[in-house]
């Protein structure tokens, strides 16, 4: 039984010599390293999230790249977001698309980039949707962390959002698509942003001597929901809170990036995704058809 890993440290970047930047843009200051809950995945190679407390259980919902053994450049998605006012400041809700990499030998060399929206008060201070990025050399142990809260993640100038800029969804909801690939002129990996798939401008980029085993390409990607929530209490909702059918949320435009760059989607390629949903009594998720899932639940699990 594959078990995930749930952690919550003291992170930043040592330092690595000069990060870099990328041609034709301009950096924002980025802020001094303070203490952050992170995200990594465990030894199985199965997408975890560790935004979670030691006494926390996490929930998901989400398709994945099958195995260890792809090499991949990058992947777009987009994503319904959600608002959730209610949500506890132990709970937290997010939709998110997830990049990475490690050795297949030792979990704590899990290299990882994670880009959506989240609902965590924990992280924010308030019950608002956030978009966020986050990233990981080592599996949350001693670097990475969520938005520009360490040295990692460079914003760019003229950007269209900032991480951890609040979402204000209308109605309860709006929709946002993202692209994470690897920059086949810089080889750093590049972060797109937009209200449309087809109209996605740069927000930043991590460099790519961050990384210890992806500044060459990542061996999975993955697509989805996560929650979690005390142990002892019940689980909050996922997606827009309701079952995955045509007034769910729902993940679009589910690609990957080649090494040029260039988004594709080949016959046959969403075949080899796997679904991963195990606590089916309060979040799943829906056939892939046209490059699209709906995904959710109305939550309710203790663990």
């Amino acid at each position: 039984m594959m078990q995930f890993v749930h952690l919550v440290i003291l992170a930043f970047l040592a330092s690595r010599g000069s990060l870099g930047t990328a041609s034709g843009y301009y950096e924002h200051p980025r802020k001094p390293p303070k203490y952050q809950d992170v995200a990594s995945l465990n030894s199985s190679s199965v997408l975890s999230d560790g935004m979670s407390k030691s006494d926390d259980a996490t929930y998901f919902a989400l398709y994945r790249t099958f195995g260890i053994a792809g090499t991949y450049f990058g992947a777009t998605a987009t994503f319904d977001v959600q608002g959730f006012p209610d949500i506890k400041d132990t709970e937290a809700s997010s939709g998110k698309i997830w990049i990475q990499n490690y050795d297949n030998k030792d979990a704590s060399t899990v290299n990882s980039l994670q880009a959506g929206w989240q609902i965590k008060q924990s992280v924010y201070g308030d019950s608002k949707t956030h978009f966020f990025v986050y990233w990981t050399a080592d599996a949350g142990k001693t670097t990475g962390c969520f938005d520009l809260k360490c040295i990692g993640f460079v914003p760019v100038n003229g950007a269209p959002i900032t991480p951890g800029d609040t979402l204000e969804p209308a109605n309860g909801q709006k929709k946002i698509s993202v692209k994470i690939f690897k920059n086949k002129d810089d080889g750093d990996w590049w972060l797109h942003y937009g209200a449309e798939i087809n109209n996605l401008r740069p927000v930043g980029y991590w460099p790519k001597n961050l990384f210890t085993n992806m500044q060459d390409h990542a061996s999975q990607m993955g697509w989805g929901g996560v929650t979690h929530a005390n142990s002892k209490e019940s689980s909050p909702p996922m997606g827009n809170g309701q079952w995955p059918g045509e007034t769910s949320a729902s993940v679009q435009n589910i690609q990957y990036v080649d090494s040029r760059g260039q988004v594709s989607a080949p016959t046959g390629w969403i075949l080899s995704l796997s679904a991963f949903a195990p606590n089916k009594n309060c979040y799943q998720v829906s056939p892939i058809e046209a490059n699209k899932f709906y995904y959710g639940g109305p939550g309710g699990c203790k663990n």
